[in-house]
């Protein structure tokens, strides 16, 4: 379209004479003026105009112009930082009254603690906590030792998170959490944040000490300056700042400690998680003195404020930085609440608090027990990332294991193998990335954790077959060669055993999540419960395996004769986690046919889908199972033969009672599939 300048010139010419303007020799400007004002004429609320070629991509990647959550161009009230400074947007000092300036202060980091929050539920840095205009001009607040050290202390401890999620890379479900958009996360002197922040802590302690002794007619050792001119509010103002400056430091502290090599500092990051707990407590409880403090009008909105005196802060501007926030439109951003904010960190801090009391269990299956029980919590991107961290450091369990000695353990070999030369060969080091990188998919959110562990069972199908070859291949038929004789076979007999045992694993686990994904409609469990059966019925069956040779070879070790009759009798036990796979086996096996008979009754309402019949959805849900033929030969035929014929009985004196009876059961059937 012609600029103003164009328009302008063109305003005595005629529509035909204006309608083509040259510009260069390769370009025309057209002025579509009249066509869009014919067009307005047709067009109804939601109507689109668009070229032959525009698709619906091309739909969802457009900008809509003045629509200010897409258009960044946007008239914003101040278009650069400086030019907010020069309209008073930030000053320092905040106020020359210095109650004001204290209350003012404290605003401000109860806004940058609902900020923080925000950033953290994977909001972009540019448009949350760096809207702050103090945090992008650090050398302006030198002269305001409270504000000065908060915003220090502020800086570091976001460039700590982001270390934190860069290093792990569980970042890519919130993509915008680690961009800083060239924002100073590194100012001058950062390093010593917690220098500035001691020293603010003790001044304020020193005023609350002075206050409490004029309080109570003591006399005062030593001149201390108030930290605001209303004695009646010295005591208030000063415990409200010291517990938002101490859980700063607190919440620094566990950052730090938590990130110590083999887990070294998570007994210190529990004492200081145990303290900024507290603190947000001490920090929840001064909201009561701040609003009776603070102007009456704005107790009203304390529920949504961000603020725990319910007033608005001082010195932020997120439009400041939405041409910095993304190469796309900015986000419509609404800041967590003050109380949400804080919800928010309590929860973050038991999360960690079960990290660092985590016992750095050596074997992998008490590790996976670990993982699936955390996840229940639904734990954040930070808490995921440090769990990461804790887990991998240097490509070693905890920093201590290596992933072949891992292996070799969850493998039921004895503990001499774990520094074999076997470890070298390249099938068993890509079996150790998949170890790897399971662990890495167990720590991401539970979304993410599914599609991955999804793709992921085709690599350990292959990487058994791979393996499996080269067994055949370096030792011929297992039969023809003693175990005794060749360590080599029997770690790539437990090796094998092991691999098919943690693929059922974690095809059970893809599974389950998609329960706790929502992912499966009612008419659907019948079918999903039989494949969890199906897939436990293996799992049990491997796991077992594994346990019984376990004890074969430390049997044949220390076995006597006068021992044989004890040890024939130990031979039945079944392994507890046998018996918590079989239970959970018969729990699937009985909802299966439970489900099956009600629907074989018709006592079920199933009302078939518009868009798909029921084995399209069979093979919608389990394509990724059935590609890594997870177990083999189970397909929806398999489905339907197994549960077309569960049925109620009601015989006399348990009517009240319905039984299932089942002309061949699941495990009857896959017996006879074997």
């Amino acid at each position: 379209m012609a600029d103003n300048g164009a328009q302008e010139a063109a305003v005595d010419i005629s529509v035909s004479a204006r309608a083509s303007i040259p510009f260069g020799d390769n370009s025309v400007w057209a002025d579509v003026s009249p066509l869009l004002e014919s067009a307005c004429k047709d067009l109804r609320d939601g109507d689109l105009i668009h070229g032959d070629n525009f698709n619906l991509f091309a739909a969802m990647s457009a900008l809509e112009i003045m629509d200010p959550k897409m258009d960044s161009g946007i008239v914003c009230k101040y278009y650069s930082v400086d030019e907010a400074i020069e309209n008073g947007a930030a000053p320092v000092p905040i106020s020359f009254d210095k109650t004001v300036d204290v209350q003012r202060t404290i605003d401000i980091m109860d806004h940058l603690l609902a900020c923080e929050a925000t950033w953290h539920k994977g909001h972009s840095l540019a448009q949350t906590v760096f809207s702050c205009i103090y945090l992008l001009r650090p050398d302006r607040t030198s002269s305001h030792a409270l504000l000065h050290s908060y915003c220090r202390v502020i800086r570091a401890t976001c460039k700590a998170v982001i270390s934190v999620v860069s290093d792990a890379r569980t970042h890519e479900e919130e993509d915008l959490f680690t961009m800083a958009y060239g924002l100073p996360l590194d100012g001058d002197g950062d390093e010593k944040c917690l220098s500035l922040l001691n020293a603010v802590e003790e001044t304020t302690s020193r005023q609350l000490r002075a206050c409490k002794a004029q309080s109570s007619r003591r006399r005062v050792l030593e001149d201390i300056e108030p930290l605001q001119t209303n004695l009646d509010l010295e005591e208030g103002y000063c415990k409200a700042l010291l517990c938002r400056l101490r859980f700063r430091k607190h919440f620094y502290h566990v950052l730090t400690s938590m990130r110590r090599p083999q887990g070294r500092g998570l007994e210190l990051a529990r004492k200081h998680i145990s303290s900024c707990i507290l603190e947000l407590e001490c920090i929840l409880k001064s909201s009561e003195f701040l609003r009776s403090s603070a102007c009456g009008s704005c107790e009203d909105v304390l529920d949504d404020s961000t603020t725990g005196s319910g007033c608005q802060p001082v010195g932020f501007d997120a439009s400041l930085n939405s041409r910095l926030s993304a190469p796309t439109p900015p986000r419509a951003i609404k800041i967590l609440s003050w109380k949400k904010a804080i919800e928010y960190f309590v929860k973050l801090l038991h999360d960690l608090d079960i990290l660092c009391s985590y016992s750095l269990d050596p074997l992998l299956e008490g590790v996976l027990q670990f993982l699936v029980q955390f996840q229940k919590s639904q734990p954040d991107l930070v808490a995921r990332s440090h769990l990461q961290l804790l887990l991998l450091q240097d490509g070693k369990l905890y920093g201590r294991d290596s992933i072949f000695a891992v292996i070799t353990r969850a493998a039921a070999l004895p503990e001499v193998t774990k520094n074999h030369n076997i470890q070298k060969n390249e099938y068993i080091v890509q079996l150790g990335q998949l170890v790897i990188n399971m662990l890495k998919i167990l720590c991401t959110n539970a979304a993410w954790q599914r599609r991955k562990l999804g793709k992921m069972l085709q690599d350990w199908r292959v990487i058994y077959v791979q393996l499996e070859l080269v067994f055949r291949k370096d030792f011929g038929e297992v039969s023809s060669i003693p175990d005794d004789e060749n360590i080599c076979v029997k770690i790539f007999q437990h090796i094998l055993l092991w691999v098919e045992e943690q693929t059922y694993w974690i095809a059970s686990r893809f599974l389950i999540l998609g329960f706790e994904l929502e992912l499966y409609s009612p008419s659907e469990y019948c079918m999903v419960y039989w494949y969890i059966y199906v897939v436990l019925i293996k799992l049990a069956e491997k796991t077992h395996l594994k346990m019984a040779t376990r004890n074969d070879t430390s049997k044949r070790k220390a076995k006597k004769k006068r021992d044989s009759l004890k040890d024939m009798g130990r031979e039945y036990r079944i392994p507890p986690a046998v018996l918590f796979v079989q239970c959970q086996m018969f729990l699937v096996e009985g909802l299966t046919m439970l489900l099956a008979a009600l629907a074989n009754e018709h006592m079920i309402v199933q009302s078939p889908s518009p868009f798909n019949t029921e084995q399209e959805r069979f093979i919608q849900h389990f394509e990724l199972l059935q590609k890594a033929c997870v177990p083999d030969h189970i397909s929806y035929p398999s489905f339907k033969e197994s549960t077309a014929y569960a049925r109620f009985s009601m015989p006399r004196g348990l009517q009240r009672r319905p039984r299932v009876v089942l002309p061949m059961t699941l495990k009857n059937w896959l017996n006879s599939e074997r």
